[in-house]
């Protein structure tokens, strides 16, 4: 089921206890209540009931207890509003529909304001939950809103967000449905939002991709033959500025794509990396704040879950706040640093892992300025692609151990910026 949310995690029935001492009639109190099929122990009922059955039975017992048209005094239910990270709620309200629909029933609509959805600076929007047909039970509206809640907690606490070639767009969205692809900070990446499973088998599909050759990418076999096999060079168009290559300023890297020569050092001044099939070339260096430390230090007494042979390596990173440079998001603004720490096994791979971390972190590739996916707010420091576990205990959808393909998974996704 998408966003990683059984059927049996959403509420359909309710139990409502009534007791009859709080009504003057019990008889005409009997026939409200026999349709819900009532149990009775003592002086109360129990019953069983979906939301729409607690919408229809608070107002008859509400007009029952204080002899009053339900209609003139029920309390009315005013919208209810909750405060969400924009990231989250884009992906809930593109991938996550018959979910939606679920939670909110017949008798709510949620809703996001439409003048703060398109606001992509803002690092949060304003969900409204509001009644389709007036007055309805707060008891009904309270069920619903935590509905929500607990839903977006646990499609937040499980969603990445990574960035993957432009090229590859068609490909990937037909082959990885559960995940959302956007357009990324510029016109060569894509920006990939999706629950952390599907993001590591997106990752390690284009790795794999990669390491075939231009022959054989998602890219070549969908946009046609090769350069190597196109009949007229003439008529050969650059696949960046889409304009027909003039012969004498062509260039043509090791992976057979071929390019106007200055558009692609525009490309390579962002990137080293072919546009096309993300071969690297050079060294990469990202967008890290500089500034930062990284220290490593071992426990031996510490035991992760699944590595009961090995103590602990523990990754502390320090990246203090400052002023954006042109490489970020919004030049001259401010960011706010972070602290994170990080945990290995003191294994002979763990000990190798953290070396690559090591050469990564010096090559300001561990760490970006941007959004954060998990409290949403913007300029700030946050992770750039490179997985690392947080916490010692919760498996992955907590960003812990036990974790098995966890170090065969980083290594990848450091091989993928060209750390090996």
């Amino acid at each position: 089921m998408p966003c990683g949310l059984l059927e049996k995690d959403f509420i359909t029935d309710i139990n409502v206890i009534i007791d009859e001492a709080e009504y003057k009639d019990s008889g005409r109190l009997m026939n409200i209540v026999q349709p819900y099929g009532p149990e009775k122990k003592g002086s109360c009922y129990i019953l069983e009931v979906t939301y729409e059955e607690l919408n229809d039975l608070s107002q008859k017992l509400f007009a029952e207890k204080h002899g009053s048209s339900p209609a003139s005094k029920l309390p009315s239910t005013d919208s209810k509003s909750l405060d969400v990270s924009a990231v989250v709620m884009t992906y809930i309200q593109q991938k996550c529909t018959k979910e939606l629909h679920k939670i909110q029933g017949n008798a709510f609509v949620i809703e996001t304001l439409a003048e703060l959805r398109t606001v992509h600076s803002c690092s949060t929007v304003q969900v409204i939950l509001r009644p389709r047909h007036g007055s309805i039970c707060p008891v009904h509206a309270d069920l619903v809103k935590q509905r929500f809640i607990t839903f977006y907690q646990r499609t937040a606490s499980d969603l990445q967000v990574t960035s993957v070639p432009s090229h590859y767009q068609k490909h990937l969205q037909r082959r990885f449905p559960l995940l959302l692809f956007e357009p990324g900070s510029n016109k060569y990446e894509l920006t990939v939002t999706g629950p952390f499973g599907h993001v590591a088998k997106l990752k390690e599909f284009v790795l794999q991709n990669l390491k075939k050759g231009p022959t054989d990418t998602p890219s070549t076999r969908i946009s046609g033959p090769s350069p190597t096999h196109i009949k007229n060079s003439e008529d050969e168009s650059c696949p960046i500025c889409m304009e027909r290559i003039v012969t004498p300023e062509k260039t043509t890297l090791r992976c057979k794509h071929s390019f106007c020569r200055a558009c692609l050092k525009k490309a390579f001044d962002y990137k080293p990396v072919c546009p096309i099939c993300g071969e690297l070339y050079g060294i990469l260096t990202g967008t890290q704040p500089d500034g930062g430390r990284m220290n490593v230090t071992t426990d031996i007494s510490f035991h992760l879950p699944g590595y009961d042979k090995y103590g602990t390596i523990i990754i502390q990173y320090y990246i203090p706040g400052g002023i954006q440079k042109d490489e970020h998001p919004n030049p001259g603004q401010p960011y706010e640093g972070i602290s994170r720490t990080a945990y290995l096994p003191d294994s002979s791979e763990g000990k190798r892992i953290v070396k690559l971390l090591r050469r990564a972190f010096d090559q300001k590739l561990i760490f970006t300025v941007g959004r954060s996916t998990t409290t949403g707010r913007n300029n700030m420091v946050t992770w750039n692609d490179i997985h690392h576990k947080t916490s010692t205990h919760g498996g992955p959808t907590h960003y812990g151990y036990p974790d098995p393909d966890y170090l065969s998974r980083v290594q990848n996704e450091l091989k993928f910026k060209g750390i090996e």
